[in-house]
């Protein structure tokens, strides 16, 4: 009986960690934004060689990038929700030109799978900060759209994380848009 009782009360106090940490409250939305921008600078130090220094961050409609290509990624399970990339097409060049190691002169096919790579990367990240917190989350695999006047939009109660990001060669953006399940 007492080794059942112990066990009991385990379980409830690691339930309860569980549950504060995926209630959406101010302090998950912190968290959340701390785990996308340590996961956008590790892929941008490790792979693209491209020095990143997160801007002013949150959570309004105001902080916004111009943007010729946005790539998404959607998310499944305890976190629900997309993972997108918007850059302007310069950066989006720039990017793409030191992760592949030359020059690109045009968005197109190379554009959209290394930035599609990168959201994917950033996205992956994500996953893994949450992974010690018990949470599931599954990945979808990239779309990414290449063009001018358009944003995502849908999860209509869901909460938005924006980051922008400066670059030597300009700013680009990191959003998280997502619910608690």
């Amino acid at each position: 009986m007492v080794f059942f009782t112990l066990r009991w009360n385990w379980n409830v106090d690691r339930l309860r960690e569980h549950v504060e940490f995926i209630l959406p409250t101010e302090s998950s939305f912190l968290e959340l934004e701390q785990f996308l921008i340590d996961a956008t600078m590790e892929v941008f130090n490790s792979m693209v060689f491209i020095e990143v220094v997160p801007e002013t961050s949150g959570k309004t409609e105001v902080l916004a990038v111009d943007t010729n290509l946005i790539s998404c990624i959607g998310l499944a399970g305890d976190l629900k929700g997309v993972v997108a990339i918007h850059c302007p097409a310069a950066v989006a060049l720039e990017i793409t030109g030191a992760m592949l190691g030359m020059d690109i002169e045009e968005l197109g096919e190379d554009c959209k799978d290394a930035i599609g790579e990168i959201t994917n990367m950033v996205a992956g990240g994500l996953k893994t900060a949450l992974a010690p917190f018990g949470s599931n989350v599954e990945l979808a695999i990239p779309v990414t759209v290449i063009g001018s006047s358009f944003r995502i939009s849908g999860l209509a109660s869901a909460t938005r994380v924006f980051v922008p990001f400066g670059t030597p060669c300009g700013r680009f953006g990191v959003e998280l848009k997502y619910i608690f399940s």
